[in-house]
């Protein structure tokens, strides 16, 4: 999930005009934005006490969940987003002002945080809804969907199960919204693949889950869950994918159209490409570390789609982040962009509210179209990794697949670190692969 960088609001902007014809600073506390417009599949449910913002929802599945959601993906990851234990404070307060503004949806993963830290975003979590000094009513309404890895050492359905439980363990939870399963292993271990759908399948029927979800799945593997899960009577809640401005193309507007057609929620993440989408950075400013290296390929080919994106947050008085996450939403999505300061929290929530207009869509549509760079998509996605077995000319490994750790695989031979996937395997209890 994409970290939402600052971007300031363009100094034309004095005082903005809502779309409830309501002015107000750009910098004004979030608590008090005045009701924003609402759309016909989502219900208003009445503000919360002394709150003015009037909380908007969507429906999910047999769940009720903001228009927008927050990633976790940094909260305990050191090697790409710089996580240190004295960032608890900070992100806390993060916490506490989402769910204070009607952010009720929050995902994580039972991979999120680096090494010994693994598990973290979850224990984080958990630690912050218990914490929570708000109403009771407010607390009970978060909902955390967590992604339960597909490791090689989780062959049965039962092993899945004993994940879904450890997760909800780490965040003392009594029940976990939604147990998304991380990705498909169909390509490179099917018989895996069908142990981890029993695995969805019993978590829900034990009442562990509220809901169940999928990440990463290309089109066809899509329908084809979908079917299994219905035929034992567990609906499809959602499905996760990147989907952005920067990722669209035709695999995505596919699994959206078999999202709305099956009734699936689709989940985006990613809404920011890593951070690319925030205008913040150029080709010859670039962020430190991986990300560093994958924007110095992407980034120079981007100048169209930025352009049109900064137009229209000058005219609308928005920032580029701001633009780009209300254009996932316009597009019928819930995006998930991650947050780590009281800062981007307070900027991603400044896309709720208002819409672009038909000719804005059209607009970054076009400019999408025209930019001649594209995100690097996740080789755990179904139809991704199909292509890029076609392009290396062979057959994946398991271990070349497992050990992607970000969104590429650099060359055939990168694979799973074996320290790492032996003290994971100790921490589940498995002594063997």
């Amino acid at each position: 999930m994409a970290m939402a960088l600052s971007n300031s609001v363009p100094s034309a902007c004095i005082i903005c005009l809502s779309a409830s014809n309501q002015f107000y600073p750009p910098s004004s506390p979030f608590k008090s934005l005045k009701p924003p417009l609402f759309w016909p599949w989502q219900k208003v449910i009445p503000p919360v006490l002394n709150h003015v913002y009037t909380r908007v929802q969507v429906k999910m599945g047999p769940l009720t969940v903001s228009p927008m959601g927050f990633g976790t993906w940094a909260w305990g990851n050191q090697l790409l987003w710089g996580y240190q234990p004295s960032m608890d404070s900070q992100l806390q307060q993060v916490f506490n002002l989402a769910v204070e503004n009607g952010i009720n949806l929050f995902d994580t993963a039972d991979s999120y945080g680096t090494g010994r830290l693994n598990g973290q975003s979850e224990k984080l979590l958990g630690k912050f809804i218990r914490e929570f000094q708000g109403e009771k009513r407010i607390r009970d309404e978060i909902v955390i969907a967590t992604k339960f890895a597909a490791y090689p050492w989780r062959l049965t359905s039962g092993q899945f199960v004993q994940a879904c439980r450890a997760s909800r363990d780490r965040m003392q939870i009594e029940q976990i919204g939604i147990g998304q399963l991380h990705w498909s292993t169909a390509n490179y271990a099917p018989p895996q693949e069908l142990a981890l759908w029993n695995g969805l399948v019993a978590m829900y029927e034990k009442g562990l889950v509220k809901a169940v979800g999928v990440s990463n799945y290309g089109p066809k593997q899509l329908v084809k869950i979908h079917d299994y899960l219905k035929a034992r009577g567990v609906p499809l809640c959602s499905a996760q994918v990147q989907f952005s401005l920067l990722s669209m193309g035709e695999d995505q507007m596919e699994i959206k159209n078999i999202c709305d057609s099956l009734d699936i929620r689709l989940i985006s993440y990613s809404p920011l490409g890593l951070g690319m989408l925030t205008g913040q950075y150029t080709p010859s400013r670039l962020p430190q570390g991986p990300r560093g290296l994958l924007f110095k390929q992407i980034l120079p080919g981007l100048k169209p789609l930025l352009v049109s994106l900064r137009e229209i947050a000058e005219k609308r008085c928005k920032t580029i982040p701001q633009v780009a996450i209300n254009w996932c939403i316009c597009k019928g999505t819930i995006p998930i962009p991650g947050v780590k300061t009281l800062k981007q929290a307070e900027e991603n929530l400044g896309a709720l509210g208002w819409r672009l207009s038909s000719s804005e869509l059209l607009q970054l549509d076009y400019a999408a179209q025209e930019s001649p760079q594209r995100m690097i998509q996740n080789i755990f996605q179904t139809n991704v990794l199909e292509e890029t077995e076609r392009l290396w000319g062979h057959k994946l490994k398991k271990s070349e697949i497992v050990g992607a750790e970000f969104y590429q695989l650099k060359e055939p031979g990168d694979s799973l670190n074996p320290a790492y996937a032996n003290r994971e395997k100790k921490r589940e209890g498995w002594s063997n692969m």
